[in-house]
C-alpha cells in the first residue's frame, strides 16, 4: 500500500560540499514519497494532510547512527494513541530541528504508524590545526572549545565560522592582523568529519609611533619610558615591547592614568585612543589624547563611620599630610592599612571608601574617608586545594591563622608569605569565603600550584677565573611531599673541584627547628691562579647544623663539623707559608668543629630585592679534639633601598676575622681572600692583600682579617623598566685583607669602580663586570674586564 504523506520538513543547517554519510538502520515498509526540500534556512510549514485524525499505533524512527531512539521520543510532543494533525506534525518536526542534531528531519505516515526519518549532523572526529607558532595547540584549542567546537561534538559549519574567527581575535590581540587560517572538512566513517586548519600568522605588526597629545607637566618621553609598549629598540627581539597587544595597550592606559594620579591630576581624562594600520598591515601608529585637567594638592582627612573605638590609632594610619601634593597611590595605602588593621581584628570584610570634596577654586581636596567594618567574623576552616604531592601538614604547619578562632588578617599574610617561601610551589593565592547562614563565619581557602622539584642537570659553563667549568647535580626539592631537600653537587672547576652530597629538614621538629646535614669532598688547586702559588689543598668533611626560628625573619644555627685537610705541592717544593704550616700540623690536619650563627631576612625578593636587609653572623670554633683550634667569625649585611620605582640602591658588607687559640696559629688553609667579581671587582680574583715570594714570583697568601664593601645603583635596561631579569648596574667597591702581623696601614683599602649587566638569559644566567682599579698598590693583579656565563643541559 502506497505510503500517504502528511508532512515534509527540511532544512539544511550544513553548508558546503561536504555530503555527511548516512545509512537507514530500519528500512521504511515502502519507499518515502518524493517531495522537494525547502531552501536552505526556510522554516518548517505545514502542509496539506492525507489521513489526518488517524490514531498512531506505533512510531517508528529511521536512520540513527549514534543518537537512541529514546532522543528522538523525548523531542516528539506526539504519543501512541494520540491523534495526528497537521500542529502536531508541525510541532514535531521543528522540535527534533532545534535539537541541533540532524541536518534533516521528515515525519511519514505508515497507515497507523508515524514513520520519523532523520538525517544525522556528522560527529567532529578529530581537529588538527597546523603553522601555529604565537599560541600553544591546547590553548588554541581550548579556544575553540569555548566557541563550542571540539572533537564528539555535533559539527555546524556555522561553529566552525565562528570558532575561526575567535582565533582570528586571539591573533589580533597579540599584534598579528596578517593571520590567515584556511579550514578544511574531511569525512570520515561513520558519519564524523576531520578539520584541519591551516594557520599563516603573517608578519608581527610592530609599533612604528606612540604619541601622547595633551601632555604639558610632564615630558613626553618620560611618560612612554613608563610603558611597556615601544618602538622598537636593539632588545625588541627580546623584550616583544615593539609587538602590539590590546592587553598591553589597556594596561600602559592604566600605568599613564596612575602616573598623573600619583601627581596630583586628580581629574586626569583619556579622551580618546586611536590604533591604525599602515597600508600593508604592519605598522601600528598609537595615538592617545588626554587631558591632564589641574593639580591638586591635600586639604583634610576625616575619618567617619563606625570606628570599633579605635578612631586614634587608626588616624596613626594617615600618613598623608595637609599641603602635600595628592597621590592616588598613597591614598590606597592608607585605606589598606586601615582595612588591614581592621581585619587584624577579625572584620574580614570591612570597607573604608574616599570621598572627595573637590575646590577647584583652590585647587585642593579633601577627602571623608568612610568606614564600614561589617560584622566581625571568625574562621571555621582552613581548606588546601592543588597539593597533589605535596603533604597536607606540609602547608599546615606553615600556618599562622588557626581554625575556630578569630579572623586575622596579618596573620593570613604571614601564613601565605611562609608557604610561597616554602619553594614548593609555582603559586600561592588565599580567598576568604564567607559560609552560607552563618554571617559570623569564614572559610580560608589556600589553593596552590605545585613546580617540578626534582632536577637531573648537566651543566657546562665558562668564567674569566675557572676557565671551562663541568658541574652536574641530582636533587629533589619537598622528598615524596615530606618538605625535605636532598641533593648531590658536582664540579669540576679547575680551581674548586667539589662532590657534595645534602639533606635539609626544615621541620625535623614540629617548632620548626631545622636540620641539615652536609657530607663533601673539596680541592683546591691554587696552581691554576697564577697570584696564589703552586700548591693544592684537599678537604674532606661532614657537618649537622640546626636551625631554630625565634621570630618570623631571625633564625639562630647551631652546628658541628669535621674536615680533614690535606695540603701538598703541585710541582716541587711548598712555598714558604704552607711549609710552615706543615712544620706546625703536619701534611694532614683535623678539625672538629662547633659553629654558631644567626640571619634575619627581610627582603622583598630572593631574585631581585628592591628593599629589605638580609644579615648573618657566624663563628667556627676549632676545638682542642683537632689538630687546628681557632676561631673564624663572618659578618654579612646586604642593604636594598628604592630610590624611586626603578633605582635601587645596595650596599653589602662582609667583615671576616680568624684567631688561634689556646697559643695555636691561626691555620692558613682557613685563610680570606679579597678580589675578584665576586668581592672586589677590577682586581684578580683572590689577589689582594700580604704577598710572599714564591719561586721568584710574589704570591698573595690571604690574611685572617678581611674587610669588603660593596656599593650599587641597580636600574633597569633603556625600554625595559618591567623587566626585572635584566639589570643594569654601576659599582664602587672597597676592600682588603691583612695578616696576623699586619697593621691596617700595611694593606690599605683598594678601591674600584666601573659598571655592568648582569641577566637571566635564555641559555643561562650572567653576569659581566667592567671597571678600573682607582686606588692599588705595586703589584696588584688588575683585571677591567670580568664576566660569568653558564648553562644546564
Amino acid at each position: 500500500m502506497q505510503q500517504a504523506p502528511i508532512g515534509l520538513i527540511a532544512l539544511a543547517f550544513l553548508a558546503g560540499s561536504v555530503a555527511p554519510v548516512s545509512a537507514q538502520v530500519r528500512m521504511p515498509s515502502a519507499p518515502p514519497a518524493s517531495d522537494t526540500e525547502p531552501a536552505p534556512g526556510s522554516e518548517a510549514r505545514p502542509v496539506p494532510l492525507a489521513g489526518e485524525g488517524i490514531v498512531v499505533r506505533d512510531v517508528r524512527v529511521e536512520g540513527l547512527q549514534r543518537i537512541e531512539p529514546g532522543t528522538i521520543f523525548s523531542y516528539l510532543p506526539i504519543r501512541v494513541g494520540d491523534r495526528v494533525s497537521e500542529k502536531v506534525v508541525t510541532e514535531s518536526v521543528r522540535s527534533l530541528f532545534a535539537t541541533g542534531f540532524f541536518k534533516d528531519v521528515r515525519v511519514e505516515l505508515d497507515r497507523d504508524v508515524l514513520v520519523v526519518i532523520v538525517e544525522e549532523r556528522p560527529a567532529i572526529g578529530a581537529i588538527e590545526i597546523r603553522g601555529a607558532k604565537e599560541f600553544d595547540q591546547e590553548v588554541l584549542k581550548k579556544a575553540l572549545a569555548d566557541t563550542g567546537l571540539a572533537e564528539a561534538r555535533i559539527f555546524d559549519r556555522a561553529l566552525l565560522d565562528r570558532a575561526e574567527q575567535e582565533l582570528k581575535r586571539q591573533y589580533l590581540g597579540r599584534g598579528k592582523y596578517d593571520v590567515q587560517i584556511q579550514s578544511t572538512i574531511t569525512p570520515l566513517e561513520r558519519n564524523r568529519v576531520a578539520i584541519s586548519m591551516a594557520i599563516d600568522e603573517g608578519e608581527d605588526a610592530r609599533i612604528a609611533e606612540i604619541r601622547i597629545v595633551g601632555a604639558k607637566a610632564f615630558k613626553e618621553k618620560d611618560l612612554l619610558d613608563e610603558f611597556q609598549l615601544s618602538t622598537r629598540t636593539w632588545m625588541s627581539w627580546y623584550t616583544k615591547a615593539d609587538q602590539y597587544s590590546r592587553q598591553k595597550l589597556s594596561a600602559d592606559i592604566e600605568t599613564l592614568r596612575a602616573y598623573y594620579l600619583n601627581r596630583g591630576f586628580l581629574e586626569f581624562k583619556l579622551d580618546s585612543s586611536l590604533v591604525s594600520l599602515s597600508s600593508d598591515r604592519r605598522q601600528v601608529f598609537i595615538t592617545l589624547v588626554i587631558n591632564e585637567g589641574d593639580r591638586f594638592t591635600l586639604g583634610n582627612m576625616q575619618l567617619t563611620g563606625d570606628l570599633l573605638g579605635q578612631e586614634d590609632k587608626l588616624k596613626q594610619l594617615i600618613t598623608l599630610k595637609s599641603g602635600e601634593v595628592f597621590s592616588n597611590e598613597k591614598l590606597l595605602e592608607v585605606t589598606k592599612a586601615i582595612t588591614d588593621r581592621l581585619g587584624e581584628l577579625g572584620y574580614a570584610f570591612a570597607n573604608v571608601s574616599p570621598v572627595p570634596r573637590v575646590n577647584r577654586a583652590t585647587k585642593v581636596v579633601d577627602f571623608q574617608l568612610q568606614v564600614d567594618p561589617g560584622r566581625r567574623v571568625y574562621v571555621r576552616r582552613i581548606n588546601i586545594s592543588g597539593n597533589a604531592k605535596t603533604r597536607d601538614e606540609v602547608i599546615r604547619r606553615e600556618m599562622r591563622q588557626f581554625e575556630a578562632s578569630w579572623y586575622d588578617s596579618e596573620r593570613i599574610r604571614l601564613s601565605r608569605n611562609r608557604v610561597d617561601r616554602l619553594g614548593y610551589f609555582k603559586q600561592v593565592e588565599v580567598e576568604t569565603e564567607p559560609i552560607a547562614g552563618a554571617s559570623d563565619q569564614v572559610d580560608v581557602n589556600f589553593k596552590v600550584e605545585e613546580r617540578p622539584l626534582g632536577s637531573l642537570t648537566f651543566g657546562l659553563g665558562f668564567s674569566s677565573s675557572d676557565k671551562l667549568v663541568l658541574s652536574g647535580s641530582i636533587s629533589q626539592q619537598n622528598f615524596l611531599g615530606s618538605g625535605t631537600n636532598v641533593s648531590l653537587e658536582v664540579n669540576t672547576s679547575k680551581v674548586n673541584r667539589v662532590l657534595a652530597v645534602s639533606q635539609f629538614d626544615p621541620y625535623w621538629t614540629d617548632d620548626g627547628i631545622s636540620r641539615s646535614i652536609d657530607v663533601y669532598q673539596r680541592t683546591f688547586n691554587a696552581d691554576e691562579l697564577s697570584n696564589l702559588g703552586r700548591y693544592k689543598i684537599e678537604s674532606v668533611g661532614a657537618g649537622i647544623r640546626f636551625g631554630i626560628p625565634y621570630t618570623e625573619e631571625d633564625r639562630i644555627f647551631l652546628g658541628v663539623g669535621y674536615e680533614q685537610s690535606k695540603v701538598s705541592a703541585v710541582s716541587g717544593v711548598l712555598p714558604l707559608n704552607w711549609q710552615a704550616f706543615t712544620n706546625s700540623f703536619g701534611s694532614q690536619a683535623d678539625a672538629y668543629l662547633l659553629t654558631l650563627g644567626w640571619s634575619r631576612d627581610s627582603r622583598d625578593s630572593g631574585i631581585a630585592p628592591s628593599k629589605g636587609r638580609y644579615q648573618y653572623v657566624s663563628a667556627d670554633y676549632g676545638t682542642p679534639a683537632g689538630d687546628l683550634e681557632y676561631v673564624r667569625l663572618n659578618y654579612g649585611h646586604q642593604w636594598f633601598y628604592p630610590l624611586n620605582r626603578k633605582i635601587t640602591y645596595a650596599v653589602n658588607t662582609e667583615i671576616g676575622y680568624g684567631v688561634g687559640v689556646s697559643g695555636r696559629d691561626y691555620p692558613i688553609t682557613k685563610n680570606f681572600y679579597v678580589g675578584g667579581i665576586g668581592s672586589v671587582r677590577g682586581f684578580a680574583p683572590s689577589s689582594i692583600g700580604p704577598r710572599e715570594l714564591q719561586n721568584g714570583t710574589l704570591v698573595a697568601v690571604g690574611g685572617n682579617r678581611k674587610f669588603v664593601l660593596n656599593n650599587e645603583l641597580l636600574f633597569p635596561l633603556p625600554g625595559m623598566a618591567q623587566d626585572r631579569t635584566i639589570r643594569l648596574f654601576t659599582y664602587l667597591d672597597t676592600g682588603s685583607v691583612w695578616g696576623e702581623d699586619d697593621s691596617l696601614g700595611s694593606q690599605p683599602l683598594r678601591v674600584s669602580a666601573g659598571a655592568g649587566i648582569s641577566w637571566l638569559s635564555p641559555v643561562g644566567p650572567l653576569k659581566l663586570s667592567m671597571g678600573q682599579a682607582i686606588s692599588k698598590e705595586t703589584g696588584d693583579a688588575t683585571q677591567r674586564v670580568q664576566f660569568q656565563i653558564g648553562t644546564g643541559f
